[in-house]
Formats: structure tokens, sequence, C-alpha cells
């Protein structure tokens, strides 16, 4: 049988892609790690189990698929019919059995891989719409699901830490999230400084800032909403991060 490849030819695609199904195996090794028991654990998620969070990776997986065929056909397929759809979706999933939990993961991924191997070149930068209502190439799938299964591993509260997570799918994430804060104006007085670099992000024209300091895994997981620990505050206690999502 002859093995079949990405059609994408484009270098950096690649690179993502290749990132992209990185992360997915990492996130299916720590919830293989997972007892069908444990899969009723907390998580680093505020009311959520592990359940929710298998059954948000797996659904998300479906998602961006669906707008992986918008791009190949042309045909409209949002990735969600509404907000409310999707919420119920992920607490239905919540309920399924241990394996067919497993299965809806396993399952939804490889059908994303295969949807994103067998686009076009010329597919790549047509353009979707994602469930915030932005208007993206199809290229960009490949980063929403990166950021999904990255962070979704650490959030299943298994081992998995920001220290695992590539640091260019970190450095990523933070300028998404500090791109998101400036667009709404929540980062004003807010300055964030990565220690291991020369990153600096927020609001670089305050007289006074707030700083927020520290290793780039730490930092992210500050943003992100997941902890304190390894980052520091120039005046005082470490804030709360601004809204991201």
């Amino acid at each position: 049988m002859v093995a079949r490849h990405d059609l994408a030819t484009d270098p950096g695609l690649q690179e993502d892609l290749l990132q992209a199904r990185r992360g997915t195996a990492f996130f299916a090794r720590k919830l293989n790690e997972l007892t069908d028991a444990q899969l009723d654990g907390g998580t680093r998620l505020p009311n959520w189990t592990r359940r929710h969070v298998v059954a948000h990776v797996g659904y998300n997986a479906r998602a961006i698929a669906r707008l992986v065929e918008w791009a190949a056909t042309g045909v409209e397929t949002p990735m969600y019919s509404s907000t409310e759809a999707r919420n119920q979706e992920i607490d239905f999933g919540a309920t399924l059995s241990p394996i067919a939990l497993r299965n809806l993961f396993d399952h939804s991924a490889v059908h994303l891989s295969v949807e994103w191997r067998d686009l076009p070149d010329a597919n790549w930068s047509n353009e979707v719409r994602t469930a915030q209502g932005r208007t993206v190439p199809a290229s960009e799938t490949v980063w929403m699901r990166t950021r999904e299964v990255w962070v979704h591993a650490v959030d299943l509260d298994n081992g998995a830490t920001f220290n695992h997570i590539p640091a260019p799918v970190l450095e990523r994430l933070l300028r998404d999230i500090t791109g998101a804060w400036k667009t709404r104006g929540t980062d004003t007085g807010l300055l964030i400084k990565v220690t291991d670099t020369t990153l600096t992000f927020g609001d670089t024209s305050a007289a006074d800032p707030t700083i927020i300091s520290g290793p780039l895994p730490a930092v992210v997981e500050w943003a992100t909403g997941r902890g304190t620990t390894g980052v520091t505050a120039g005046h005082g206690a470490v804030p709360d991060a601004p809204q991201w999502i």
C-alpha cells in the first residue's frame, strides 16, 4: 500500500502541522496514563472534570474539521450552531462511558489529521469563520488546534506543566493573549517581561506599569489564568490576568 502524505508543501505550514500532531500525541499520552476511574477527577479548570476536558478536546477536533471541510468544498460548515449547542455537547460528552470518551478523542483526532492531510495547497488560503466570529485562512485551524491540545494536556492535571509545552508554542500563545488584551484595552498599565528571553508585552507606554515577570512557561501559565507560580509583580501581589477568551 502506498503511504499517503500531506498535500501541503509550504515548509512553515508543514512545521505547524507537525507541532499540532505532537501536541495531540502529548495529550493522548497524558490521557492514556489515567485510569477510567481517574477520568472523574478534577482539573485545573473550574467546574470541569477530566471528562469535560476530554470531551471538549474531542468535539473541538470535530469542529475544526468542519472548518477544513469548508475550505475544501466551499460549503459553509460552522464550527458550532451556537455557543449553547457547544456547551451542551461538552456536557453530554462528559457523561459518556470511559471507552466511548476515549474513542471520541482518538477518532476525532484522526479525522482532523486526515482532513488536513488531504487539503490541497491552494485551499489553505480559503477563508473560514471561527466560533468567535473571526474570518481566518484555513491555515489558522492548525494553530487553533495546537493551542487546544497543548494547554488542555496541562489542564488534565496529570503531571503535565507549561514547561512541557514547546517554546515556540508558548511564545505564539503569549502573543495571542496579549494581543487580545490590547484589542480590548484590558492591558492598560500592565507590562509583561519574560526573563529568560528579551520578550516584552503589554502597555509599554505606561509611566508606572505593574510589571509581571518570570520565565516563559510561568508567564504563559499566569496569562492563561492557570496560576501564578514562578511570576512576580513589581507592586506586591501578582494580580489576576485579564480575561483571555
